[in-house]
């Protein structure tokens, strides 16, 4: 296996078995809890009432920019709700060069089997079937509208009369909500869905053309490209180059993760994700933390919930979380790490939780911030694509994931110390003095921390051999293939954390390593059979930290007005509140009212076809057979006896 394959592996939940069945008394008492959670939640009653997230327009003038610059625009109002719309303007058409063939690629995926009635458990999924995708989007169709035709069998009719006043009938995304939390928090129907996610772009494809000047880590480079000015909005060059692209975006100017080269599934290459109704994204936050942008190319809507990262809604979620599952928890500690579980908004409104919402159409993106949590579900057919990128003001941030994943010894995607260090390297692209300080606030803590325990333990008799031992040095021009290779090789037995900087070794085993905070862990060895493996003096740590304190001084300099600026909007931010309505909410209701829900199979045809400017076109009508729901055929027999 491939240290790219190996890495993504460590990413991809394991598979268990399919759940049908209670295996152990465990699962009993984890059932008994969500029945007991059902009936505690008396508050269920009627239509959620989620706030809408805010939804926003950029120009041509700012899609022909740097997403980036556009995000840290509208970040001090987004990153409140936790999730935000963008919506592009009209002209915006990548689905003209989308990237798969879903008529002809033969290329299959797994699916994970997702029982909706026992989401609430955090129960593992089990394995669906493998599909190509042209066949996953057919049975995904077929489902979708069996749905529609055993529960809203009268919504055309209904559709056509705009007076109609029973509403509940429509096929509409409101009542979807509606018959999806019936069915999660109520137990009282088995529905069982197929979901395929966390597709690899790079062995199946990428919706978004593959850039041809180096910007996405599976891309090209043509020479006679390199030097051109940047393609105009909504030619085919400038659908492969802008950063927009998914491929693009982690390695645009001004994010963290252009310094890692080395192709991570998720994170710096997208993955792409095949949904039918009802098919689930669960509660969580990003790997690392990391931001995340989440683009839908075509087909039915999604509906999203989101929570804002910052550190009262997070850990009020996850307050709710531990009290819903806390028998759950006692066994598995970072069940939450795990996406398996999902539980209705409502839950952390009754504990005064903020959450809001969205419904995301084809042509549109989600942006999710640092630590937000998200979660959601599909309303039919549809094919999206998500990626990670990492602005500076992330570094906090992956600092904070990287001390709670070592609490539960959860390896991260990549060293948070090495990316650091690395961009330390890199002061010449470090020209905000805000950027400058977070890095610098960050090399502090670390350097800080690594000399204090080298002392300790040289102290406690921890031998130093670096005369003896030549390690090579840790390369600090880039994240490439070969240094993650390395990185997973040196990774603490006790916490997983990459031993970067050193690592405690003993002469009783050749692979065995530890952090400096848990050699005490490592063996029952004597101290003196212990001893250092240094790969950065103690004099080039403090040299580093103070090369960036010096960065720091002469951005500070120049940068006064820049630093006034950014601590006066974050400041105005954090104490203004919410509206009653986040902005560009209404627009976004008035392009989509009465807007039908895409039940058709999805072709390439379809999906290059019909999408010509920055928001949906109505779908066409279905003309395909479809057979009856087994639980339409119950409730017959019920109705006859």
């Amino acid at each position: 296996m491939s240290t790219a394959n190996h890495r993504a592996a460590k990413r991809r939940r394991r598979r268990p078995p399919s759940y049908f069945q209670f295996a152990t008394a465990t699962e009993e008492r984890y059932l008994a809890q969500a029945i007991q959670n059902s009936k505690l939640d008396r508050t269920r009653q009627g239509k959620l009432d989620i706030p809408w997230a805010p939804v926003f327009f950029p120009t041509v003038e700012e899609m022909e920019g740097n997403p980036l610059d556009y995000i840290a625009k509208i970040q001090g109002v987004a990153e409140r709700y936790g999730i935000c719309k963008i919506v592009p303007p009209k002209g915006w058409n990548p689905s003209r060069y989308f990237g798969i063939d879903i008529d002809r690629n033969q290329k299959t995926f797994a699916t994970k089997l997702q029982m909706l009635h026992r989401l609430q458990e955090g129960v593992s999924f089990g394995d669906g079937n493998d599909y190509a995708a042209k066949e996953y989007l057919q049975v995904s169709s077929e489902r979708t509208k069996a749905w529609k035709n055993a529960h809203y069998p009268d919504h055309d009719l209904l559709a056509r009369h705009t007076d109609a006043s029973d509403g509940r009938r429509q096929f509409t995304p409101d009542n979807l909500e509606r018959d999806y939390w019936d069915v999660v928090e109520t137990h009282t129907k088995e529905v069982a869905v197929e979901y395929g996610n966390d597709v690899d772009t790079h062995d199946f494809g990428s919706g978004f053309p593959l850039s041809e000047r180096g910007r996405s880590v599976h891309g090209t480079r043509n020479a006679e490209k390199m030097n051109l000015p940047e393609p105009k909005f909504g030619t085919e060059d400038y659908y492969k180059e802008t950063w927009w692209n998914l491929n693009n975006i982690p390695s645009a100017p001004g994010s963290v993760l252009q310094y890692v080269k080395v192709g991570i599934n998720g994170v710096n290459c997208p993955w792409m994700y095949f949904g039918s109704l009802f098919t689930t994204f669960c509660w969580h936050n990003e790997d690392n933390y990391m931001y995340s942008i989440n683009y839908h190319h075509k087909g039915a809507p999604k509906q999203w919930y989101g929570v804002p990262g910052e550190k009262k809604a997070a850990e009020g979620l996850e307050r709710v979380f531990k009290n819903y599952l806390s028998m759950k928890m006692r066994d598995v500690p970072d069940l939450l790490h795990h996406i398996t579980t999902m539980f209705s908004p409502r839950l952390l409104q009754n504990a005064d939780v903020v959450v809001s919402k969205l419904l995301q159409y084809e042509g549109e993106f989600v942006v999710t911030f640092p630590r937000s949590f998200h979660s959601g579900f599909s309303l039919g057919p549809n094919v999206g694509e998500a990626v990670n990128f990492a602005t500076p003001d992330w570094i906090s941030y992956g600092s904070e994931a990287n001390e709670r994943y070592r609490s539960f010894s959860r390896p991260a995607v990549f060293s948070q110390d090495r990316l650091t260090f690395t961009m330390a390297n890199h002061l010449e692209d470090v020209k905000s003095y805000a950027t400058c300080r977070r890095l610098l606030n960050e090399l502090e803590r670390v350097v800080q921390e690594e000399l204090r325990l080298r002392k300790k333990l040289s102290d406690d008799g921890v031998r130093d051999v670096s005369d003896v031992i030549a390690l090579p040095r840790n390369s600090l021009d880039q994240l490439d293939e070969k240094s993650a290779s390395y990185d997973d090789r040196r990774l603490c037995h006790a916490c997983k954390h990459v031993c970067f900087s050193s690592a405690v070794a003993c002469q009783c085993s050749q692979s065995k390593v530890s952090c400096l905070r848990h050699s005490h862990f490592m063996c029952r060895c004597p101290t003196e059979r212990k001893y250092f493996m240094l790969w950065t003096s103690n004099e080039e740590l403090k040299s580093t930290l103070e090369k960036v304190r010096a960065h720091c001084e002469s951005l500070k300099i120049s940068k006064d007005q820049e630093v006034n600026a950014i601590e006066a909007a974050t400041e105005s931010a954090l104490l203004g509140q919410l509206p009653d309505i986040a902005p560009g909410v209404e627009r976004d209701l008035e392009i989509h009212r009465n807007q039908k829900i895409w039940t058709d199979p999805l072709t390439l045809s379809s999906i290059m076809g019909s999408l010509d400017m920055g928001f949906p076109v109505e779908n066409r009508d279905s003309m395909h057979k479809v057979p009856p729901l087994h639980e339409e055929e119950e409730e017959e027999e019920e109705e006859e006896e």
